[in-house]
């Protein structure tokens, strides 16, 4: 490889689900297009090497434990265990996880992961600390939204996450995802999205919304590549855009000013 153009080859675990991968790659090879042209390379312009380890979202989603009993989460930390063994086998650098939800389980099997991980979590706790706000809205999954893992995430950075919403509330944000947006987002689910927003208040109230879910910004079209957005009133962290841009600062070596 060129040295001009040097990167260390990126791991993914993809299939959680394939919309969301989909536009990982996409994300990261653009954005490594677009640096690239700042230095004044030409055409074509490069981008990372890439391996993709796409699991069956439907074998996972039924593996999953309850947050806080470690036992009923052993077949679903396997499963992520195997994933990461064959990036590094396949000479990947670095690895990720184009996925909010399995990032639940990424303190119970980092240590055995022989390459560094990029976790969603600390890159986006990091963006919404640039916000300015005090509070946090996670919107994601029932596992992201029962979990503890953003709320400790976003304490690191001095933000306080809203009280967990009522399971009814979760639950519902669940059928969300797997109807209005597992296969790609529509009017329809963008307005129920907005409306559980509304209940608890915008930017006035010094509230940032974390879109934890990595399907949940394909509703915002325009905002996809956005790490922060402001729409309707309020203000956004896009996890999934926050995570990409980690990955690739760890792929370039490239801090970026954070």
């Amino acid at each position: 490889m060129n040295k001009g153009y040097a990167m260390k080859k990126i791991g993914l675990l993809g299939g959680m689900a394939w919309p969301s991968t989909i536009d990982y790659y996409r994300a990261i090879c653009q954005a490594a297009n677009a640096r690239f042209l700042e230095q004044g390379h030409g055409l074509p312009l490069p981008v990372p090497p890439i391996t993709i380890d796409s699991v069956n979202i439907a074998e996972t989603r039924a593996l999953r434990g309850i947050d806080g009993e470690e036992t009923g989460w052993e077949a679903y930390d396997a499963i992520l265990r195997g994933v990461f063994a064959r990036l590094e086998g396949a000479g990947c650098d670095i690895a990720a996880m184009a996925s909010n939800t399995p990032h639940a389980r990424l303190h119970a099997i980092r240590d055995d992961i022989g390459i560094p991980v990029i976790s969603i979590l600390d890159e986006a706790a990091k963006a919404a600390a640039v916000t300015g706000m005090s509070r946090a809205l996670v919107l994601g999954t029932s596992v992201t939204m029962r979990g503890t893992h953003y709320p400790a995430a976003l304490r690191a950075q001095g933000i306080d996450a809203l009280p967990r919403l009522p399971d009814p509330e979760i639950d519902a944000i669940q059928r969300l995802i797997d109807t209005e947006f597992h296969a790609g987002a529509t009017a329809k689910g963008r307005e129920v999205l907005l409306g559980a927003c509304k209940r608890y208040g915008g930017a006035e109230s010094g509230i940032v919304v974390l879109l934890a879910c990595t399907e949940l910004p394909l509703a915002f079209e325009d905002n996809q590549d956005d790490v922060v957005f402001r729409r309707d009133g309020f203000v956004f962290v896009n996890t999934a855009a926050a995570h990409v841009q980690g990955i690739l600062d760890a792929a370039m070596g490239d801090d970026r000013g954070r």
